[in-house]
């Protein structure tokens, strides 16, 4: 059996996306991110997060192709973070977290963050929809093919041995 992190037996692509998505650091460091950080001193002060720590987190999203390093200081040597196509594609995600969050887990020392619509000027929330008809994504309305291929237990198998 893959190793602990090896997930991809499980032939899903959200469990291919765990390994780096499901980190509480790689998600507030990608919100920074969103929110217009690049500078690894920024990200520090920003998250309180440890430096190594930090670090190590950074060094992983560069690695996973979601962050791009450029030098911004040539003596000594410094760089900033900057989203790739592909770390820009997880803004879908953020918004959902941030929607879900808004919620049932809203900050308590202060009011939510606000998303303002450009376009329009407007607050705002994001909103699932299909890319083919724009209607609303609900569970109710949604079906996942193929479905998994979860086996019934049977009694047999739910019984403990003498």
């Amino acid at each position: 059996m893959p190793g602990p992190k090896d997930l991809t037996y499980l032939g899903c692509s959200i469990a291919n996306s765990v390994p780096i998505l499901g980190d509480r650091w790689n998600i507030l460091i990608l919100r920074d991110a969103f929110m217009g950080v690049r500078r690894f001193e920024d990200f520090q002060t920003d998250l309180g997060i440890a430096r190594n720590i930090l670090s190590s987190r950074l060094d992983d999203l560069v690695a996973a192709g979601i962050f791009e390093t450029r030098e911004y200081q040539d003596n000594p040597p410094r760089h900033e973070y900057r989203l790739t196509e592909k770390g820009k594609d997880l803004m879908d995600l953020l918004l959902a977290l941030w929607r879900w969050g808004d919620r049932w887990a809203p900050p308590e020392l202060r009011d939510p963050r606000k998303l303002i619509h450009l376009d329009c000027g407007h607050p705002t929330q994001i909103v699932a929809a299909c890319a083919h008809c724009g209607g609303e994504l609900k569970r109710s309305n949604l079906r996942i093919e193929p479905g998994l291929e979860v086996v019934e237990a049977t009694s047999s198998d739910t019984q403990v041995p003498a």
